[in-house]
């Protein structure tokens, strides 16, 4: 029972933490995209692109047996990279 509690208080954490990433993301990319231009049409495209692309390789994990902390350990990995992509100073 322990051992249920503690994966269960892991994944819990590790999801809340994801959403306070993801609301990171979601405002960085708000930036960009009410910048306007060029920049923001690149952005809504790889947003867009960058879901599918994740949605399926979700899928697949599942299909293939892997459990949705594997999943979420994915996502937060995408969402790190967008964000630190998304921070980068403009030259």
């Amino acid at each position: 029972m322990r051992r249920i509690v503690k994966h269960f208080w892991k994944f819990s954490t590790d999801l809340a933490v994801a959403g306070l990433e993801a609301q990171r993301v979601v405002a960085l990319r708000l930036l960009t995209l009410t910048a306007g231009g060029p920049a923001a049409n690149a952005e809504a495209k790889r947003m867009v692109a960058e879901k599918v692309t994740a949605s399926a390789e979700a899928a697949m994990t599942l299909l293939a047996g892997g459990s949705a902390q594997k999943i979420l350990r994915r996502y937060r990995t995408i969402m790190r990279a967008n964000e630190r992509r998304l921070s980068r100073r403009k030259r």
